[in-house]
């Protein structure tokens, strides 16, 4: 008879609280798959996580661990500072496509360009989730969005910026990828993302960025099941998953 696996609630996951997420929404998938990472490596009390601005910006409520919370962008900027006087830490930002790819886009590449020893979760929606559903760096030709309500237009707007692939041509970063959580089978493997991008700064080895397409059923105007659909027929084949730069 084979063993029952009994799944319990991670030690870095804050007891009794309830989720503002809504419904559909992947924030609480990453958050999990974070704190499952740290406990399994063992790094909880040493683990200094740093909030964004965005619908994550009370992510400390959700994970017990120290934590700061930064200005718009700035949560690379931030890290840093943290990592250089306590270089025996363990630090990441966790950040939406808002944070990371718009107002601190030049946060992010510098970190990225010094091989800085942070982890950065990256949360890619497509849109601006807490703000009221804004055209984002990140949406996708023919997006709808509050502020271009006949879809995003590359001759008005420009082209969705791909992150990874852009931080992956710079020489210092060390382990780029991009994963998602829409479906078990990719969580998986956004799990042993997280948990590699964590262990290369225990070893010291430099820069790590996750990748994550998340869904915002709400901002997307779709139901939760809908919405992790449109994300793997319409945001995937744009994004698409995979390893785009490795120590290894």
């Amino acid at each position: 008879m084979s063993e029952v696996k009994v799944y319990e609630r991670p030690k870095s996951w804050m007891p009794n609280v309830s989720s503002h997420y809504c419904p559909g929404c992947g924030h609480g998938i990453a958050h999990r798959l974070v704190c499952e990472a740290i406990d399994e490596l063992g790094i909880q009390n040493d683990t200094i996580g740093v909030a964004p601005v965005g619908c994550a910006a009370m992510i400390y409520d959700y994970m017990d661990t120290d934590y700061c919370e930064a200005p718009h962008g700035r949560a690379p900027a931030v890290a840093t500072g943290l990592k250089t006087v306590r270089p025996d830490k363990i630090v990441y930002t966790y950040q939406g496509d808002g944070d990371l790819a718009s107002i601190g886009m030049a946060e992010i590449v510098h970190a990225a360009n010094r091989g800085q020893n942070i982890t950065v979760i990256f949360i890619n929606n497509a849109i601006y989730g807490m703000t009221g559903g804004q055209m984002a760096p990140t949406t996708l030709i023919g997006q709808k969005a509050t502020t271009c309500p006949l879809g995003r237009d590359a001759k008005v707007n420009g082209y969705p910026l791909r992150v990874s692939e852009m931080l992956a041509t710079l020489p210092a970063p060390g382990f780029i990828t991009r994963v998602t959580v829409a479906q078990p089978k990719y969580t998986l493997k956004a799990k042993q993302a997280i948990k590699k991008a964590f262990q290369n700064q225990v070893e010291g080895k430099g820069f790590s960025l996750v990748e994550v397409l998340s869904s915002c059923p709400t901002n997307w105007g779709m139901r939760p099941v809908e919405a992790f659909d449109w994300l793997i027929s319409s945001m995937m084949p744009y994004y698409p998953l995979g390893v785009f730069k490795d120590f290894d």
